[in-house]
């Protein structure tokens, strides 16, 4: 076993930073034991240096992360501290020193993954992001590597906490947005401003990890389609259980039947309560990973915090240690497909569609008229009328988006509707 250690960079020392310092004190011997040498914590580079740390050094405490990674003696940089800058800055600093990379920076890797993957491979060094997306669950290296013999066509799942805990809350108590929303920032699964959460950027940009890796292709954000979940109701969730279903802020990405294209997409759907994502609550995520020959596979556990996320980038370090130490390199980008990403509108699915409508005679068939004049077939209608007024329930048979626009776009110039309430995607069937 290497005696001299494997000396180590944590850039931003936050929730998940100070749990990483403070596992790597704790769990010392075993890593070592796992890596076959030991690693030291060497630098920790932090914004407020005055700030007490319990359980850190506070001669290791810099606030020049960039003399920190260029003074020649680290092996590793472990970056927790988000955002696009100065991370991309820092993450290419390292590589350019000789320096492997464990990265939690979803909204940087969604963004400029593949200049990221050409500068690590430029350098011959490692960049590692298992928990980049849904924190301590195993996912980005099973896909990465487990079934990198295999062909995925489809990964449906629940990536963000805090979306799941409103959206379950909601379900469960019969509670409204505003009021679960509430309930979420008091218990800390939400931000202060919980804008990237509940309008599905944080989603979005897992999305793209995801997609990239499990179709060997370049997805950046601004590639997938984005909806968030502000606007689903208690009358949603009151049709959904009509239906046998509840509601999840999905995040979907699926490699078109002809395997010419792919399409990566997040937003509210219904889902059947028989399928396995139906049943995760409160702040959980979950995968479901459909590949050709190892069928489908669910991955599940908590997608966030300080602890669960520490874990998935204490992974990242034995396996960039273990590589280091051999001499080698783990997985980097697979892009060779470079399959185009098709716009939502190529998408095909089910919908439901709320209307609220004139309560008389010929609206049915006026709305079953506008439906297939544009191509989207019903499957099935439930109407409800008191005092002139009505509401009108619509699920469709599959039809591309695209169809689904035109449609609710006629329908609201019709006299006899007065409302679109709402219209959601069913998925999961």
């Amino acid at each position: 076993m290497r005696t001299r250690p494997l000396k180590v960079a944590l850039l931003g020392c936050g929730v998940v930073g100070s749990e990483v310092a403070r596992i790597m004190t704790t769990h010392a011997d075993d890593l070592t034991q796992r890596i076959g040498a030991p690693v030291e914590l060497a630098g920790v580079a932090v914004r407020r240096p005055s700030k007490v740390r319990e359980g850190i050094d506070p001669a290791l405490i810099t606030t020049d992360a960039t003399a920190l990674l260029k003074r020649g003696d680290i092996d590793i940089a472990i970056e927790v501290i988000g955002g696009i800058e100065p991370a991309r800055t820092l993450i290419t600093t390292a590589f350019e020193h000789g320096i492997s990379v464990v990265s939690a920076n979803k909204a940087l890797l969604a963004q400029d993954g593949a200049a990221l993957h050409a500068a690590a491979e430029q350098h011959g060094r490692d960049l590692y992001y298992e928990a980049a997306v849904a924190g301590a669950i195993p996912l980005v290296r099973p896909m990465r590597e487990s079934l990198a013999g295999d062909k995925i066509n489809r990964v449906m799942g629940i990536v963000n906490g805090t979306t799941n805990f409103i959206l379950d809350k909601m379900d469960s108590t019969g509670a409204g947005y505003q009021e679960a929303l509430d309930e979420a920032t008091a218990l800390g699964y939400a931000e202060a401003d919980p804008t990237a959460d509940v309008e599905g950027y944080d989603a979005a940009a897992k999305a793209a990890i995801l997609a990239g890796i499990a179709f060997h292709t370049r997805v950046r954000l601004d590639d997938v389609y984005r909806e968030g979940m502000t606007e689903v109701s208690a009358a949603d969730f009151a049709s959904a259980k009509r239906m046998g279903c509840t509601i999840k802020l999905l995040a979907i990405l699926e490699r078109a039947a002809d395997g010419e294209s792919v399409t990566a997409r997040v937003h509210p759907a219904m889902i059947p309560l028989s399928h396995p994502l139906a049943s995760v609550r409160e702040a959980y995520n979950a995968v479901f990973v459909e590949a050709e020959a190892a069928g489908r596979l669910m991955f599940y556990g908590p997608g966030a915090g300080g602890a669960p996320t520490a874990s998935a980038v204490l992974g990242d370090l034995v396996a960039v240690a273990r590589n280091k130490l051999a001499e080698a390199t783990g997985p980097g980008e697979s892009a060779y497909t470079q399959l185009p990403v098709s716009p939502m509108g190529e998408v095909v699915t089910r919908y439901h569609i709320s209307l609220d409508v004139a309560d008389k005679p010929g609206v049915l068939a006026q709305v079953a008229t506008t439906f297939a004049e544009h191509g989207v077939s019903i499957d099935t209608v439930r109407q409800q009328g008191k005092d002139g007024e009505a509401s009108l329930v619509v699920v469709t048979h599959r039809a591309a988006d695209a169809a689904l626009s035109g449609t609710v776009e006629a329908l609201r110039k019709l006299d006899t509707v007065r409302g679109v309430a709402s219209i959601m995607r069913v998925e999961g069937e």
